[in-house]
């Protein structure tokens, strides 16, 4: 006697076109997993991220939101439009207020961003570490800051970044480990150490 064999249920992935994903699949195409990015052409799933990652996007969160310039807002996880072929959504970004359009904005242009900040994460070291600040710089975005896990007690390092509006890179403007003071691109001052108090 034969028994039924059932198939195992299957997942059908998007097939790319020949010259890959823009900006338009990306928030067309249905069904994509949340915080799917899009990296010259090519979708990016996120990996689902560490307790360090979530406090310290918080701390960060809540920092520049007290600290930020009635003109300037502060937004996690939100898509920011480089270019055709290149969407990724920073950990957090900081935005011109009238760049907000109202709550149901999936999006923001590479013009309106003052600041965009990553945290690393093991699944993204090249992406965030590389290929994203290439690219924030290329389109023009003032500021970076690059947020690595460090010590014994894997405490955020702040590296902070400016473009040098010559080569059109980032040049480092310090690595922050227990306190994050700054002028630029506003006046902040932020105890790193918080985080073990969230």
């Amino acid at each position: 006697m034969g028994g039924i064999m059932t198939a195992e249920p299957q997942h059908t992935w998007p097939v790319p076109p020949p010259d890959g994903y823009t900006v338009d699949d990306l928030f067309a195409l249905p069904d994509l997993p949340p915080h799917t990015e899009l990296i010259d052409g090519s979708l990016v799933f996120v990996s689902p991220q560490r307790d360090f990652h979530s406090l310290v996007t918080d701390l960060l969160a809540q920092g520049l939101r007290r600290a930020a310039p009635v003109h300037l807002r502060v937004r996690r996880e939100m898509t920011v439009v480089l270019g055709p072929r290149n969407a990724p959504e920073p950990d957090l970004v900081v935005v011109r207020a009238e760049a907000v359009q109202g709550r149901r904005q999936t999006r923001y242009e590479a013009a309106d961003v003052l600041l965009a900040v990553e945290v690393v994460s093991p699944d993204s070291e090249s992406r965030d570490r590389e290929t994203k600040p290439r690219k924030y710089a290329a389109a023009g975005i003032p500021h970076f800051w690059l947020v690595e896990m460090a010590g014994e007690r894997d405490h955020p390092a702040v590296h902070t970044c400016e473009l040098d509006p010559v080569t059109k890179e980032y040049a480092l403007t310090g690595i922050h480990h227990e306190r994050l003071k700054l002028t630029v691109p506003f006046t902040i001052d932020l105890d790193l150490a918080e985080i073990d108090h969230l």
